[in-house]
C-alpha cells in the first residue's frame, strides 16, 4: 500500500491501513484540510468548491467522501461528476469557485486514486499552499459547520461541451480545413473519461470518422494507462488496420497526449509539444517554455521562429510559473503535456489535439512526414537507487564540480550541456532515486552518455561512503 503526501496533492493506492494507503479516513482528513485553507481565503458565506473525477472504479466512493466532508464544512459543492482534468480547471473559473478538487491519479494504474488541488484560478495550488494543507492535516485543526449552516451539492452538466466550444472559438483552430481533409482518426482513451471527451471533440472539429479503441468510460483500463510506446500496441494496430490518418492516445484524465502516425509508428510524446509549438509560434508573439528534461527539438523550433525556449523545473506548476513570467503563448512538458495560455494554464490534451490537427492538415503532409520535418533527438531515461544515508546534494554538487567548465543549470538538480547533447540529474520527489535523462541525436549516443554519467554517479556515491 502506498500513500504519497505532496505539496500538489494526495495520491495513493486504495485500501489498507490509514496513513499507508488512500483510505476513507485519509480522503476525509486531506479534503477537510484543503477545505480549511479555502475557507480562510474565501469571502463567501458559503465557499464554493468544484469537483470532478476520472472513470476509476474507486471514483464514486472517493467523490461521496469528499462531498460529505465539504458539505459538513458548509461548502457549496458543484459536482461535474466525470470530467477531464482540463475541463475541471476551466470550470473552476466558469463557476466562480473558490477552489477545485480533481479525483484522478492521472497515468497511475487502476488501484490508485488521488486528490489534485486547484486554486480559484483553476490552477494547481502553490508549493506554499500545499505545505499549509499538509500542516493543517497533521494538526487536524478543522472546524465543521453546525446543522443550520451545512453546505449543499449542485450537479453541473455540460462542461465538456463548454470546453470543446472554447477550443473551437480559437482562431488557432481551423475546423474548415480539418473538415475538408476528410480525416479518419483512431482513439485509445484507456476506458476513462477521454472515451467520451475525445470523440466528441473530434466530431465537433469536423473529423469524418472516429475509430474508437478502449473508449468505454467504465474505468476498466485495458492496458497500463500511461501513454508510453510499450502500452500503445492496440492503437498502432488499429491505425494500420483501419487506414487511419493518425492515432490519438490520452491518459485517464486527458492532460497528456501521444500520437501515432498513419503507418503505425509513434510520433513520439516529446514531439507532441514540438509540433504544437511550431503551429502556435507561427501566429503568436512570445517564446515557449518546457522543463529541463524536455527535448532540444523545442529549442530548434523556437529558433526557427526567431524565439527561444525557456527552461523551468520539472512539474506543471513550475512550467506555468515560467510561462507567466515570460508571457509565453505555448508551453508544456515532454510527456505530451500542452499548455495554451490563452485558453487556461493547465495541461490540456483536448486543445493539443485541435492544434495538432490544424497544423497537420495545413502542412499538407502525412503525420509521419510531419514528424520527419523535425530534427531527430533521442532521450535515454534512467535512474540510480539511493541509500537512506546518502547526501544527495553533495553527490550532485560533486558532479557539478566535475563539469564546471561545461554550460550547466542548477534550476532543478543539474543539467549539463555538451554541444547538441545534454544530461539532466534530479532527485525524485516521490522515490529514493536520482533520475538521469540524457539526450543526443542518436539512441546509441544518448545511452552512452547516460551510462557514463551513471558510472560517475556511482563512483561519487562510493567515495562518499568510504569517506564516512
Amino acid at each position: 500500500m502506498t500513500l504519497i503526501r505532496s505539496i500538489s496533492g494526495i495520491r495513493g493506492t486504495i485500501g489498507g491501513p490509514s496513513g499507508e494507503g488512500l483510505t476513507p479516513l485519509d480522503v476525509v482528513r486531506y479534503t477537510a484540510a484543503f477545505g480549511m485553507l479555502i475557507k480562510q481565503r474565501s469571502t463567501k458565506e458559503k465557499p464554493r468548491m468544484l469537483l470532478g473525477r476520472d472513470a476509476r472504479p474507486s471514483g464514486p466512493m472517493v467523490r461521496d467522501l469528499v462531498i460529505g466532508t465539504l458539505v459538513g464544512m458548509g461548502f457549496e459543492v458543484i459536482d461535474l461528476d466525470m470530467a477531464t482534468t482540463p475541463t475541471v480547471e476551466m470550470a473552476v473559473v466558469g463557476e466562480a469557485a473558490d477552489g477545485g478538487i480533481i479525483l484522478t491519479a492521472s497515468h497511475n494504474p487502476v488501484q490508485w486514486n488521488a486528490l489534485k488541488l486547484l486554486n480559484s484560478k483553476g490552477e494547481f495550488i502553490s508549493a506554499e499552499d500545499g505545505a499549509e494543507v499538509l500542516r493543517i492535516a497533521s494538526t487536524e485543526a478543522v472546524d465543521f459547520a453546525p446543522v443550520s449552516q451545512l453546505g449543499s451539492v449542485r450537479r453541473a452538466d455540460g462542461w465538456t461541451r463548454k470546453h470543446i466550444d472554447a477550443i473551437l472559438d480559437l482562431d488557432l483552430v481551423d475546423t474548415d480545413a480539418i473538415r475538408k481533409a476528410d480525416l479518419r482518426v483512431a482513439v485509445d482513451a484507456v476506458n476513462s473519461i477521454g472515451g467520451h471527451a475525445v470523440p466528441a471533440l473530434l466530431t465537433a472539429l469536423g473529423v469524418n470518422e472516429v475509430v474508437e479503441v478502449n473508449c468505454v468510460p467504465n474505468g476498466q483500463f485495458a492496458h497500463n494507462p500511461e501513454p508510453l510506446p510499450e502500452h500503445l500496441g492496440d492503437l498502432c494496430q488499429a491505425v494500420v488496420r483501419h487506414k487511419a490518418h493518425l492515432g490519438i492516445a490520452v491518459d485517464p484524465d486527458v492532460d497528456r497526449l501521444a500520437l501515432v502516425s498513419e503507418d503505425g509508428t509513434l510520433f513520439g510524446e516529446e514531439y507532441t509539444l514540438v509540433a504544437v509549438a511550431d503551429h502556435v509560434l507561427a501566429s503568436r508573439p512570445g517564446d515557449t517554455v518546457s522543463n529541463l528534461s524536455s527535448t532540444r527539438a523545442l529549442d530548434d523550433v523556437a529558433i526557427k521562429h526567431g524565439r527561444k525556449r525557456h527552461a523551468s523545473a520539472v512539474g506543471e506548476v513550475n512550467v506555468v510559473e515560467t510561462m507567466k513570467a515570460v508571457q509565453a503563448p505555448i508551453g508544456g512538458e515532454g510527456n505530451g503535456g500542452i499548455i495554451l495560455s490563452e485558453l487556461h494554464y493547465g495541461r490540456d490534451a483536448l486543445v493539443g489535439i485541435a492544434l495538432f490537427l490544424t497544423h497537420l492538415v495545413k502542412s499538407g503532409k502525412t503525420c509521419s512526414a510531419l514528424r520527419q520535418s523535425y530534427p531527430d533527438y533521442f532521450i535515454s531515461k534512467n535512474k540510480i537507487e539511493l541509500k537512506a544515508d546518502m547526501d544527495v546534494a553533495a553527490i550532485v554538487d560533486a558532479m557539478r564540480s566535475r563539469y564546471a567548465n561545461e554550460p550547466h543549470s542548477t534550476v532543478d538538480g543539474l543539467r549539463i550541456e555538451f554541444g547538441n547533447t545534454w544530461v539532466h540529474l534530479r532527485r525524485s520527489n516521490t522515490e529514493p532515486i536520482i533520475r538521469v535523462y540524457a539526450e543526443a541525436p542518436s539512441r546509441e549516443a544518448a545511452d552512452d552518455l547516460a551510462s557514463r554519467i551513471l558510472r560517475e554517479l556511482s563512483e561519487v556515491a562510493e567515495g562518499q561512503a568510504l569517506a564516512r
